[in-house]
């Protein structure tokens, strides 16, 4: 993709549209530092369970997991409610389950983005009916004018507008994930 090593692209070409550059890979190194700070000092003494949700979290989840000094275990979600298209469905749905015990367990759900907030309100319906000791959300990027949630996420990334965003584990039908940056739709 990208000719001259460590170089950001300014723009990409995905499904035939244009992307330009939104956040860039030093900036969300630098916040997932600043993220994993945070969650150390929280859970200093714990040994909290940090839930990843897949497929989109995957890189975020990797790196900020990597920036965590307390001990820990990991576990995965896997939910649909996109498809192939750039807005969610509205409908949620769970196609892979925990394969831990959260009762009287820290939990942290940790997602890519929230935009309506639909499947991180499944996520919480879903793990707080097992009675977790505590129930934390954390993810990179939060589009507060989409939001139809009435909870609080815990840790922001970076609070964006109501845009369409791909790269670092964002997809456009099931490309663009493994662009170092997050790009915006181009218009």
């Amino acid at each position: 993709m990208n000719s001259v090593i460590n170089e950001p692209l300014r723009f990409v070409t995905v499904n035939n549209e244009r992307f330009r550059l939104f956040i860039s890979e030093e900036d969300i190194k630098k916040r997932i530092k600043e993220l994993a700070g945070e969650l150390n000092a929280k859970y200093a003494g714990k040994t909290p369970i940090f839930i990843g949700v897949l497929n989109g979290s995957f890189i975020f989840f990797s790196d900020l997991i990597r920036e965590i000094d307390v001990d820990c275990e990991i576990d995965f979600f896997k939910l649909s409610s996109y498809g192939d298209a750039k807005i969610s469905s509205g409908n949620v749905k769970l196609l892979k389950d925990l394969n831990c015990q959260v009762t009287d367990r820290d939990i942290i759900i940790v997602e890519d983005i929230i935009d309506s907030g639909l499947s991180m309100d499944f996520i919480k319906r879903l793990v707080t009916k097992q009675n977790p000791l505590s129930f934390s959300v954390v993810t990179l990027l939060y589009k507060s004018d989409c939001v139809k949630i009435d909870f609080k996420v815990d840790y922001i990334g970076f609070q964006i507008p109501n845009h369409f965003v791909i790269g670092y584990g964002l997809d456009y039908a099931q490309k663009a994930r493994n662009l170092r940056a997050i790009y915006v739709l181009d218009k």
